[in-house]
């Protein structure tokens, strides 16, 4: 069996710390330039060289993305990029330009290259050459299915390592592995360079040339369609067919998702991949309460993508929303003399069932009693106020990475 590399996302130093304590082992993540995410706050200089010490000193390797399609003014900001990259020991770069790759090649001759699913590799020739230029590993194109990836895999050399996403936002109602120019188009906010609006979740109606302000819906429900807007990527259940496909990497998507996605996200995965590995059977199936995370963070209708073939039914056409059932409610700070100190995130209330996540356990819950904000210095029924610092009795003791969460009852 080949080694399963479980590479999360990251979209900023606090994303970082969560995915490496909640299981990843590896990173993506972007600098201030050439990344595919304008929004996230992405790193700095120096913030890139603290996430690489710190990854490192945990065993991990962070992948660095310069994977947007530069013009001819950014080019000259390549060299130093790259060569700065390579001091601080970045593990690979993450690259959707053969240009790009030429540069990093000179550059930065030590950092190993990982081609973009931007490229759209979907045959065993184009992994080949991309291997001979220099490529340690291809990301396949999303629009290709685990039978596809199993002969690029048996037709290439066995040091050519396979990334392939499992997990996460799919846009191939508009585009081909990523690539997309409809938001540019709309907005002038180009895609392939980080800025994408996001035009295929917003919702459509038709409109006939000669009557111009008159719209009709696309489909037959009143309020029209969100016709562009496809399902998120999940591949949760099927690690074992992954694995049969000689996948090396399991990538999920998501560099802009909020911190407590990237924790539970990679928390999921994480405990799939390891009773697999445990017991790697070909009709494993992960335990239950791993597959009722998937519906605890936010997330759209799931679908397994193009891994078995063409999509059907692949688009959610009457919301461009998030499902989100569960929220955040404090994260840990504390634990003295049998009370439980946290810091608030949204509303909860004495008496309130919380459910706690930590690294490497099952989920547990506990409920809230006696109930105190320590800013106010006063006993209270609820903590509504964000960010103050409230405590309640907790019987035992509490990893300092717990998440705490209470399922939406509205």
């Amino acid at each position: 069996m080949r080694n399963i590399e479980l590479l999360s996302p990251c979209g900023d130093f606090e994303r970082l710390k969560l995915a490496l304590k909640f299981g990843a082992d590896a990173v993506y993540l972007a600098g201030e330039m050439f990344g595919m995410r304008t929004n996230p706050s992405n790193f700095s200089a120096d913030e890139l060289k603290k996430a690489v010490e710190l990854a490192h000193s945990l065993g991990k390797k962070v992948y660095l993305t310069c994977n947007t399609l530069p013009r001819n003014e950014e080019i000259e900001k390549l060299p130093d990029f790259l060569k700065y990259a390579q001091d601080i020991g970045i593990d690979a770069f993450i690259i959707a330009d053969i240009g790009v790759m030429a540069l990093a090649k000179k550059y930065a001759p030590n950092v190993d290259i990982h081609m973009s699913t931007q490229v759209g590799i979907v045959n065993y020739q184009t992994a080949n050459t991309l291997y001979e230029m220099g490529a340690s590993r291809v990301v396949t194109a999303r629009e290709l299915s685990l039978d596809e990836i199993k002969t690029i895999r048996d037709k290439t050399p066995n040091d050519l390592e396979i990334e392939v996403f499992v997990h996460g936002a799919m846009c191939y109602c508009m585009s081909f592995s990523g690539r997309c120019i409809l938001s540019d188009y709309m907005t002038h906010r180009d895609a392939n360079r980080g800025d994408c609006a996001q035009p295929c979740r917003w919702k459509y109606h038709l409109v006939e040339e000669t009557r111009p302000g008159q719209y009709f819906p696309i489909n037959e429900e009143k309020n029209g369609t969100y016709i562009f807007n496809s399902r998120d990527l999940c591949m949760i259940e099927h690690i074992p067919e992954l694995v049969d496909a000689g996948v090396d990497s399991f990538k999920i998507e998501g560099r802009a998702k909020s911190e407590y996605y990237t924790a539970i996200v990679t928390y999921a995965y994480r405990n799939a991949i390891d009773e697999y590995l445990k017991n790697p059977t070909d009709d494993f199936k992960p335990s239950q309460w791993i597959l009722d995370e998937m519906e605890k963070m936010s997330h759209r209708e799931y679908t397994t993508g193009f891994n078995f073939g063409p999509i059907e039914n692949g688009q959610v056409t009457d919301t461009g929303g998030y499902i989100r059932n569960w929220d955040v409610c404090a994260l840990f700070r504390d634990y003295s003399n049998g009370r439980l100190i946290v810091s608030q995130r949204n509303r909860f209330f004495e008496g309130d069932e919380l459910e706690v996540v930590e690294p490497g356990k099952k989920p547990y819950k506990l409920v809230v009693a006696d109930l105190y904000n320590l800013d106010d210095d006063e006993k209270v029924d609820v903590a509504n106020k964000a960010t103050d610092t409230y405590s309640f009795k907790c019987d035992k003791p509490v990893s300092s990475d717990a998440i705490f969460r209470r399922q939406r009852t509205e």
